[in-house]
């Protein structure tokens, strides 16, 4: 299962008021977990695909994107209310979680990741001997 915890929004949310929208703030977010995958939606719009880096180390997902002002360089700004600059974010995976085969694409602005969840964290049947019979308890 995913984790809540992301103990630097609180964070994030104060940087933005003190240092206004030119300072890039956290993408937001969507998880939900759909059979036997958890799958996690972030916006990202603007962002150009090649710029986006994923990666996992110990059930830590790290993701990191980078929107460019579409200003050429030079340009006399009148409004510049649109965040550019580097995103980061982090989620903490469970340990149920199967970190190997995580699926990520990238449409329309949103990159999806669907994270399986792992196959010895699936309920199994397990058979009990004894008796005169073999019976089968679910867990």
């Amino acid at each position: 299962m995913l984790m809540r915890s992301d103990p630097f929004r609180e964070l994030d949310r104060l940087t933005r008021e003190v240092f206004g929208p030119d300072r890039p703030g956290a993408m937001p977010m969507d998880a939900y977990r759909s059979g036997d995958d958890f799958i996690v939606h972030f916006d990202l719009p603007g962002v150009d695909p090649e710029t986006i880096d994923l990666d996992v180390e110990r059930n830590v997902l790290n993701l990191r994107a980078e929107r460019k002002s579409p200003a050429p360089e030079g340009a006399e700004m009148i409004a510049a209310e649109r965040p550019t600059g580097t995103f980061t974010r982090q989620l903490f995976l469970g340990d149920t979680l199967d970190t190997e085969r995580i699926d990520a694409s990238y449409d329309a602005g949103v990159l999806t990741l669907r994270i399986p969840v792992a196959e010895q964290a699936k309920p199994r049947k397990i058979p009990i001997a004894g008796g005169s019979e073999r019976k089968q308890i679910g867990s």
